[in-house]
């Protein structure tokens, strides 16, 4: 198996690379890696199938993302939530700790694209112990989540020491990272690596898949090796139009992420964020998603709908409503629509 490191290194960067593999006018796209960075590396180019096919759509720039005018740069407010760099403080008890400022590939929709891998994402080790400083002088913090760009790029050496540092702090008790490299990078994920995790826990790890094509041998090999070590793996999901807005579509691969021991954990909505626009769907889309979902598959296999809400307000479900009426007696209909009936004791709180 070719090392990872070495099918990082073969990346695509730019436009006129593609046309090595695609019939396509690179010339359209070359404004828009001007502004957003490429990224494709040799593994998951080899899984895109044709142009705009759904892989396609993930990972190549289109300029589409030129041409948005109703989104922000930051929409969830994390640069004004940051009281010192790349630590993200929005909950009381937890905190979003950026640590790595590059991905194994640069996907089209990413919430942070305004600066993952530009030079305006600096991370270095005086940001990092600032942030190890910040944690522990705050003694709600209960919980880290390590997210970046994505921190299973760093070295095995540097995640160690990260972890090992997060874990001396008395006062956190869950450390949780965030990574899309079991799907992007399967390769990267080593026994080596799954060893050294193993000796932080509890550690959670949430990846991301978005389509049931992205669950190769490769990646269930990786999940295989993170959920044998102890670690709860979860799929945070983001709905992307064109992609995977079909609940047949989403059926496949959630029932296939809990066959490779990951539950699916969200399904999210869209960001507001600048140059993501043509992926955002209407939130009726995903409920009614949701809704044909739901009572049909596993409970297992369901993720949370959910929102992040504009301007750092946090995590909002969209649920559908099967609720009709709320007194002595609480009327709703099931799944499959059929009304149902249930007791009320007491009075609401």
């Amino acid at each position: 198996m070719t090392h990872w490191k070495k099918i990082l290194q073969n990346s695509i960067n730019s436009p006129a690379e593609l046309t090595r593999h695609f019939d396509i006018d690179d010339t359209v796209l070359e404004a828009t890696c001007a502004s957003f960075p490429m990224r494709i590396n040799s593994y998951y180019l080899g899984l895109i199938q044709s142009v705009n096919d759904p892989l396609w759509k993930q990972a190549v720039p289109d300029p589409m993302e030129l041409n948005d005018s109703i989104c922000i740069p930051d929409p969830l407010a994390e640069e004004h939530l940051s009281p010192v760099p790349n630590l993200v403080h929005k909950y009381p008890d937890r905190v979003l700790f950026l640590v790595a400022s590059e991905c194994a590939m640069y996907c089209r929709f990413c919430t942070r694209k305004r600066k993952v891998g530009t030079p305006s994402m600096l991370i270095t080790e005086e940001s990092i112990e600032a942030g190890i400083r910040y944690i522990r002088e705050h003694k709600k913090i209960r919980e880290v989540l390590i997210s970046g760009g994505d921190p299973l790029l760093l070295s095995d050496r540097k995640l160690d020491s990260l972890l090992t540092r997060l874990r001396a702090i008395p006062t956190v008790e869950v450390i949780r990272i965030g990574t899309r490299i079991p799907c992007t990078l399967p390769m990267r994920v080593t026994k080596k690596l799954a060893r050294m995790l193993k000796k932080h826990h509890p550690l959670y790890i949430n990846t991301h898949f978005n389509h049931p094509r992205e669950l190769t041998t490769e990646a269930i090999q990786a999940c295989e090796l993170l959920a044998n070590a102890g670690i709860p793996l979860g799929c945070q999901t983001v709905l992307l139009k064109g992609v995977n807005d079909d609940p047949l579509i989403l059926k496949e691969l959630f029932l296939g992420l809990l066959r490779m021991r990951v539950k699916p954990y969200y399904l999210f909505q869209g960001d507001l964020t600048r140059g993501t626009n043509h992926f955002r769907t209407h939130t009726q889309n995903g409920i009614k998603i949701m809704r044909q979902l739901i009572g049909t598959i596993s409970g297992m296999a369901i993720p949370t709908f959910a929102l992040d809400a504009p301007g750092g307000k946090g995590k909002i479900p969209l649920t559908p409503n099967y609720i009709l009426s709320s007194n002595k007696e609480l009327s709703f209909r099931n799944y499959s629509g059929k009304l149902c009936s249930y007791p009320e004791n007491g009075d609401p709180i």
